[in-house]
């Protein structure tokens, strides 16, 4: 099994989600030994934007980050939500994972994806609840990579929130150990199955 860990916190240290989806690689090679893993930290070292000389060269060169991709079984994604969707740098990355016969090819039917059969596990951090009433609608985060996934043609996508740690001033221990505790339930889920 191949694993690519995704990281895309600027927060270094004090990222939510970069010790949450170290555990969840960490469960996933415990529950698959032999598993290969290969990390992107896209906070440390992000990706240039997409240019449009790179966006007309698609094609004509491999591309290390898209074969990265294709080259992997599961993708788990540490994601903080900034200004209610993904990091620039997170979106950097799906910008080059999202090619037109490569991830993906348009037919007379529409769009197919060409990505089947991998697993994505996206670990959420999020300084307000989207579970309040009050947030109805803001949440760009997981409705925009579910669908992309999607469209990719991967339909084994789990997301593990660790949301509200930004709403009281000890808030930050609770969410953590939710978040721990559902990816602790994720992979006992998974070998139970």
């Amino acid at each position: 099994m191949n694993i690519l860990h995704i990281d895309s916190s600027i927060l270094g240290n004090n990222s939510i989600t970069r010790p949450l989806s170290a555990l969840a690689v960490e469960r996933l090679v415990a529950a698959n030994p032999g598993a290969r893993v290969e990390r992107r930290d896209l906070g440390e070292n992000p990706l240039p934007h997409l240019s449009g000389a790179e966006f007309a060269a698609r094609g004509t060169a491999a591309d290390p980050v898209l074969e990265q991709f294709k080259a992997a079984d599961v993708i788990v994604i540490g994601s903080p939500m900034y200004n209610w969707t993904i990091s620039s740098q997170l979106k950097a990355w799906i910008d080059r994972i999202a090619v037109a016969g490569e991830t993906f090819a348009y037919s007379p039917q529409g769009p197919k994806g060409l990505a089947a059969g991998k697993r994505v596990i996206v670990i959420t951090g999020r300084g307000s609840s989207m579970l309040d009433d009050r947030y109805t609608g803001f949440d760009h985060q997981e409705p925009y990579l579910r669908t992309l996934f999607r469209f990719l043609g991967i339909d084994d996508v789990t997301f593990v929130h660790a949301q509200g740690v930004a709403l009281a001033a000890d808030a930050r221990p609770a969410v953590v150990a939710k978040a721990e505790a559902e990816i602790e339930r994720l992979f006992a889920d998974r070998l139970a199955a």
